[in-house]
């Protein structure tokens, strides 16, 4: 079924960290999608479970509270039982990148309660990080097959070099939605549409402790900077701040009219 409309709005939450992460959502996300009128809610959820991976509870937690899709990135195997899952929940991406052979899902399309359906495509960088196979190539063969099912495509690519987001974001300008950047937690504000219709953003930031150094309690990686020696990181506590974007979409072309930062505390 078609919607009739010619916008639709997604929201797309930066990183989520810990229990003040998950905390934020359930107090900022009814709000948001009051007010925003928000049809579709996207989340990268790769440090959800004490600052670092997914368990099965907190994946459930989240769809629970009212998230459609979860993304990650390269902690997505940092806890065990996320394998009780991987493969049944399709909902839960890991970067499409990774070998083939690999337990889950790199991309899906999900149907909202409107009947429009929606394609998102997970990848990991390789620059700074694991040398995975190549994300270029591997979101425009999932692109070219998403798009005989939909028009409207996002991508999160969880990286950690801003000229490798920003050369994927010129690399598949006019052939998705939106080109979304996570990992590194702190919000930019170079967010764009770019000329032939994609909106991007470099980074949209994290959800987490504001007292914290991008989530994680301040004196321990201030122990790990000062004596460069190694100890174990763990998520902050306490009042959290929400961070992302709110994409408008029009759902006949699947270009991007609008792409909007958000910031609440």
């Amino acid at each position: 079924m078609r919607n009739s409309s010619t916008k639709m709005k997604i929201l797309f939450i930066g990183d989520v960290i810990g229990r003040a992460g998950r905390s934020a959502i359930k107090q900022f996300l009814p709000r948001i999608k009051q007010d925003k009128k928000i049809s579709f809610s996207i989340i990268n959820g790769e440090n959800v479970a004490a600052g670092v991976g997914l368990t099965s509870r907190t994946v459930k937690e989240l769809f629970s509270d009212g998230i459609d899709v979860i993304t990650s990135g390269n902690h997505f195997w940092d806890k065990k039982d996320i394998a009780e899952i991987i493969d049944v929940e399709k909902r839960l991406l890991r970067p499409a990148n990774y070998p083939p052979g690999v337990p889950g899902h790199g991309s899906v399309i999900v149907e909202t309660a409107d009947g429009e359906k929606i394609g998102i495509i997970n990848v990991a960088g390789r620059v700074f990080m694991l040398p995975l196979d190549c994300p270029f190539r591997k979101v425009e063969s999932e692109v070219e097959r998403l798009r005989k099912e939909t028009s409207l495509i996002i991508i999160d690519i969880h990286a950690e070099a801003t000229s490798e987001k920003i050369a994927m974001g010129w690399f598949l300008d006019g052939k998705v939605s939106a080109v979304i950047g996570t990992h590194t937690h702190v919000q930019t504000a170079d967010e764009i549409v770019l000329p032939k219709g994609t909106a991007y953003i470099t980074d949209i930031g994290m959800t987490g402790s504001r007292n914290s150094v991008i989530g994680v309690k301040k004196e321990l990686a201030l122990h790990r900077f000062l004596y460069q020696m190694p100890i174990k990181l763990e998520a902050a506590e306490g009042e959290a701040e929400l961070c992302g974007v709110i994409l408008d979409l029009d759902p006949v072309t699947g270009k991007a009219n609008s792409i909007e930062r958000i910031q609440m505390k």
